[in-house]
């Protein structure tokens, strides 16, 4: 857990690419991509506020595991789906560190279903979860976010822009996701704030919700790198939107995924 709050900003050092004195708030950031996101986070010197909204026991978890290897988090409890998780959020922050310097999205739900048969509560609930932050926060975010330093950076994926069965409520939820990012980026610019989105491919089976075998092989070999794309390479890519280097970069959707989106 962290002690007092460092009402500093962020401090680069190239010589390790780490930044010192750097605040992020990861929502969905004790599971799957989110917790990869904020271990990498962490690792590179960032404070981070660690964003769930039910498993406790995995919370405590998660956070156990980036505090032992030195890592300077902190969990906060909201469910960003909704508008008063998303205030309450968003206003703990400001009452106890007066700025964010970076904003991660990764909270998201998964109802499969059939695009000729859809299920409504469903797709509402993907839906608020992909859009929560932006939408009920983004009087706040403009306010929140460091002006010239700021970074908000969305995880989205290919079934966004691409057909995938059974994946109809999430992808419309998704592409509604980076319609919104690029909405924000054009708002946030001029405050040097860089608003972009990632979106991963396929990643590679964890946990009991993995695909069969032969569904997992029929990916891979249409995939030009030859294989899945992991957790941790997502979370890679959404640490280089972080760094000053990207500063130009506004409004972009960086795919991750071995190259299957281009053929």
């Amino acid at each position: 857990m962290t002690g007092q709050a460092d009402m500093t900003g962020p401090v680069e050092n190239p010589a390790a690419g780490a930044t010192t004195g750097s605040l992020a708030l990861v929502t969905g950031a004790t599971s799957g991509v989110g917790l990869a996101v904020a271990r990498r986070l962490a690792a590179t010197g960032h404070e981070v506020l660690m964003n769930y909204a039910h498993d406790e026991e995995r919370a405590l978890t998660a956070e156990k595991e980036l505090a032992e290897a030195g890592g300077r988090v902190r969990l906060l409890r909201a469910d960003v789906g909704t508008p008063l998780g998303v205030v309450r959020l968003l206003e703990e922050v400001r009452g106890a560190y007066g700025r964010l310097d970076v904003l991660v999205h990764s909270a998201g739900s998964f109802h499969p279903m059939s695009t000729t048969a859809p299920r409504v509560e469903g797709c509402l609930r993907d839906g608020a979860i992909a859009l929560g932050p932006l939408v009920y926060g983004a009087g706040r975010l403009g306010e929140l976010l460091t002006p010239g330093a700021g970074r908000l950076v969305a995880v989205s994926g290919a079934g966004a822009r691409s057909v995938v069965p059974g994946y109809a409520g999430l992808g419309m939820a998704k592409a509604a996701l980076e319609s919104m990012v690029r909405y924000l980026a054009v708002e946030l610019a001029g405050r040097g704030v860089a608003v972009n989105a990632v979106a991963a491919g396929k990643l590679a089976p964890d946990g009991p919700d993995r695909l069969p075998a032969e569904a997992l092989a029929r990916i891979v070999a249409r995939t030009p790198a030859g294989r899945l794309t992991s957790a941790d390479e997502v979370a890679g890519v959404v640490a280089l939107l972080c760094r000053p280097e990207a500063a130009a970069l506004h409004g972009q959707v960086l795919t991750v995924d071995g190259g299957a989106g281009l053929l």
